[in-house]
């Protein structure tokens, strides 16, 4: 009789792990790299709301990073 409860709780073990690793998996959020000659704030905010649009918010669902030519890593 232990030999099947054990053999019984072993099997169940074995079954649920795989739905605890699961559980477990970090969401990758998307990251996009938004490149341009000259720092402009008003094409940056543009990009933003496109992407809101389609249902993006910085910060929430996906990383927005700005780089210019100028060498600035914010919009102005």
């Amino acid at each position: 009789m232990n030999r099947r409860v054990f053999l019984s709780g072993l099997g169940s073990g074995l079954l649920a792990a795989p739905l605890a690793a699961q559980a477990q998996q970090t969401r990758k959020v998307p990251r996009i790299g938004f490149l341009v000659f000259a720092s402009s704030e008003l094409r940056y905010r543009g990009f933003q709301q496109g992407l809101r649009e389609l249902g993006y918010v910085e910060g929430q669902n996906v990383v927005i990073e700005f780089r210019s030519a100028d060498g600035s890593r914010t919009p102005r």
